[in-house]
């Protein structure tokens, strides 16, 4: 299965990957369905019910979801008459942002964060390390490079 592949350069204003990707899950419901989907809840009553989606929004949602390649449709370990959803690649590729959502929420939304996420015995935290030369990441050491034609940081180039 692949991704439903959305330009960057066909989405208005500036060419972005971000926009690209917010056009494919950029609404509450489609992170919400991906989160449940990754807690292994992979029935429609299930997702809709840890949702709080209105089952008709939830359910064009999940069908583009399916449509888009971040999730598929197969037969439930335990009732294979009846099928489930699960991640695909590219939805499990999105588990990371979705990590990112809940440390962001916890240290500036929430007083007592409402889940954590373990790793073995101990709590999980991410540590950025770049992929190519392995070193530790600091924000701070990340410069963006604009490589769309006719567009600089600041827009449009005149």
């Amino acid at each position: 299965m692949t991704t439903q592949r959305v330009d960057p350069y066909e989405v208005p204003g500036r060419p972005c990957s971000i926009a690209a990707t917010l056009q494919v899950v950029g609404d509450r419901w489609s992170l919400l369905a991906v989160r449940e989907v990754s807690l292994g809840n992979h029935r429609f009553r299930q997702i809709a019910k840890n949702t709080g989606a209105p089952t008709d929004r939830l359910s064009a949602r999940l069908k583009s979801l399916v449509a888009d390649g971040i999730l598929e449709r197969r037969p439930l370990p335990d009732e294979p008459r009846h099928n489930g959803y699960y991640l695909t690649e590219p939805g499990r590729d999105l588990l990371g942002v979705i990590r990112e959502l809940l440390r962001w929420g916890d240290r500036w939304l929430a007083a007592e964060p409402p889940m954590r996420l373990r790793h073995h015995n101990h709590d999980y935290t991410a540590r950025r390390v770049c992929d190519h030369c392995g070193e530790t990441v600091d924000p701070g050491d990340i410069q963006p490079e604009v490589t769309a034609t006719g567009w600089t940081l600041q827009g449009p180039a005149d």
